[in-house]
């Protein structure tokens, strides 16, 4: 994802009066900017900086969402709504079937160890952002069987 989309996406909730969805953009856009100043990429903001952030973002948001008691529905639904937005925004995760593949085409010699922690450290490096960690976790486990 590019800056200059969420940016674009912010104007045009704003032009349209869509008060939420400018929040919920707004927030990405700050904490993608907020990040870029941290990692000393304030000009050139690189897009694996801005997927890492909305990432991030999502699992922030979910979190508040499970954590939010039922009985608060407005609070319930404005962080579904912001995790529905946010998530339009996310990167595209590999399936279990797509990590499996990968970890046994292109890490077979250690995958064959069956050392679960070998293993995971080779792969979350090469998958960080590309796959959910508990879904490598999962195949990692299922694999090393």
């Amino acid at each position: 994802m590019d800056i200059k989309t969420l940016q674009g996406d912010m104007i045009a909730a704003m032009k349209a009066k869509n008060k939420a969805r400018k929040d919920a953009v707004s927030a990405l856009v700050s904490a993608v900017k907020k990040a870029a100043i941290d990692e000393g990429c304030r000009e050139d903001i690189p897009e694996a900086l801005v997927d890492r952030v909305i990432l991030k973002e999502l699992k922030t948001v979910k979190e508040q969402l499970d954590t939010c008691p039922p009985e608060r529905t407005d609070l319930v639904e404005e962080y579904q709504f912001r995790h529905d937005v946010i998530k339009e925004y996310a990167p595209a995760m590999m399936s279990e079937q797509e990590v499996e593949t990968y970890i046994t085409e292109k890490f077979a010699e250690v995958a064959a160890t069956k050392n679960k922690g070998q293993i995971m450290k080779a792969v979350m490096a090469e998958l960080k952002g590309k796959a959910d960690g508990k879904v490598i976790n999962q195949v990692v486990a299922r694999l090393c069987q």
